[in-house]
Formats: structure tokens, sequence, C-alpha cells
């Protein structure tokens, strides 16, 4: 048992090499779906195998045991393995636990603050200019969607490039980039390695973007220009807006400039394999888990008398 519930802790640490392979080779768009539910999956799995080794080390506990109804001990390896495996189980969820409450209160603060912020100013449909010397342009989620932009950020670019920006905010609300952000964020307090796949997550929804914007606009340079100059705009401006909140000028943008100059090529199916490593990646780890958390449970019925050894 104990060692299936260890494959959950253990196979985490390829996603982030598999995320960012499989956002090079699928298109943006079909990348962010399948990298997001990747990490969802792969946390959902370890906080599985963490509680099931949390729980195999109270029920070693006699008053627990006890409460728990088992007529004779649980069967697990030597005290000697299950005691500290659940004890640093048990730290690494209290310690989860405590980043993720306080990340969401973080964010639902920086999301009620823009969101009033949005709200006493003038909106001229989804666009919502606000009085400010930082540049800075976000897709701002809710109901309405708003696109905020500041004075600053409008000065900075010509009216062409500011239909670019626009297209490109106005793809991330119509997408609903910003529930594969939170999503990639709650994963991110999960598992220190799928922190790093939330970059990929991130990555993927502002190419995602590009792509949507090149689109509508028809002019893949224009889009290019458009966030590398607000991108320079915004690189010495403090940003008030939440990590949820998509946003033009977030990731490695000269890797976004690089591929929307590029020529656009057609994938050759064999460069999809990254994605089914990933894929079969996370299968596994869900298999693994959901596989020791049956296990635990036999083991529980067994030690209650319920069931034959």
């Amino acid at each position: 048992m104990t060692a299936l519930l260890l494959v959950p802790l253990v196979l985490p640490f390829l996603a982030p090499a598999l995320a960012r392979r499989t956002l090079d080779r699928l298109a943006p768009a079909t990348a962010l779906w399948i990298v997001t539910a990747s990490v969802l999956a792969l946390a959902g799995a370890c906080v599985a195998a963490l509680g099931a080794l949390v729980l195999t080390g109270l029920l070693q506990i006699p008053a627990l045991a006890a409460l728990g109804e088992l007529v004779h001990p649980l069967r697990t390896p030597s005290d000697l393995v299950v005691v500290p495996v659940a004890a640093a189980a048990t730290g690494v969820l209290t310690l989860s636990a405590w980043t993720l409450v306080r990340s969401a209160l973080r964010q639902a603060r920086a999301l009620r603050t823009a969101r009033t912020l949005a709200d006493r100013r003038p909106a001229a449909g989804d666009l919502c200019v606000v009085e400010s010397p930082h540049a800075d342009a976000y897709a701002l989620p809710g109901r309405p969607h708003r696109i905020v932009v500041t004075t600053a950020m409008l000065r900075t670019l010509g009216p062409a490039e500011r239909e670019a920006l626009f297209a490109h905010e106005r793809a991330h609300n119509r997408s609903g980039h910003h529930y594969f952000l939170a999503a990639a964020e709650i994963a991110a307090h999960c598992h220190p390695a799928l922190r790093a796949a939330r970059d990929s997550v991130r990555l993927a929804a502002e190419r995602a973007a590009d792509e949507a914007a090149a689109e509508v606009t028809g002019d893949r340079r224009l889009i290019a220009t458009a966030i590398a100059r607000a991108a320079l705009a915004g690189q010495t401006s403090p940003s008030t807006r939440p990590d949820i909140a998509p946003a033009a000028t977030a990731g490695p943008v000269p890797q976004r400039v690089a591929a929307l100059l590029a020529p656009v090529r057609k994938r050759p199916r064999a460069t999809r394999r990254t994605a089914f490593l990933l894929v079969a990646c996370t299968v596994l780890s869900v298999a693994a888990g959901a596989a020791g958390v049956v296990d635990f449970h036999h083991e529980v019925e067994v030690a209650q008398g319920e069931e034959a050894p």
C-alpha cells in the first residue's frame, strides 16, 4: 500500500519538463487544456495519497484506532517506516493547506480591489480606463468581463497597437483563461514540482490569446509589436492585478514574440507524442493513487473485522 501511495508523490517531478515540451509541440489552446487537466489530476492524486498516508499513521494511535472501531491493528509495514512517513505527510498537507488559504485570501482581496476600481470608472463596452502613471493592462474576470487599461499604457501604444492589445485581452475573457490560471495556482500549492508547471499553464494561456488576437486582426506582426511595446512600458511599473487576471505583458514575452513572428507550420503528428507522455504520466499517477487508497480502505475494513484478510 505505502509503495503505491508514493507514486503520486514522485511522478509530478516529471510534469514541468513534459508540460514545456507539450506547449512547444501542440497548438497553444490545445496544450492549455492538456497541461491544466494534467496538473490538476496530478495535484489531486498527490493530495489523496498524502491523506491516505496521514490516516495510516493516525490509525497507529490506540485511541484513534478504537474510535475507528478497529478490532485488531492495521496491517502496515514497520512503524519505523509508517510513522515518519505519516508525520511528513501531515506536515506537507498542513503547509499546503496554509499556503493555499493564504494565497486564496490574497487573490480574493486583489480581485475585489480591482473589481471595485473598475466599477467606479466609466466603461465603454467592456473597456475600463484607469487613471494611473503606471502602464498596465489586463483581463478582469467576473460579471461582466472587463478589460482594464491604464492611461499610461494607452499613451504608450499607437491606435492599431491598442486595438491589438484589446483583442488579446478579449481573447482571455472569451476563453475563460482565468479559470485555467486559478486551477494551476491551486495545483501549485499541492506539490512543489507543480509550481514550475504553473508557469507553463500561464504561458499557454498567453500564447493562446496571442493566436486568437492574431486571427481577429489578421496581422501577427502587429500583435507581436503591441505586446512587446506593452511589456517594455510595464517592465518597471508595479502591477496590482490579481495573479488569476491574465495580461498581455505576462510570461516570457520574447518567446511569445518569436512564436508570433515565426512562419506558421503544420505540426506533424509525431510531435504529439510528448503530450501523450504527459497524459500517460498523469494516468499512472492517478491510477496508483486510486489503487493505494482502495487498498488502504480494504485494510481498514479488514482491521474492523468486516472483511477477511
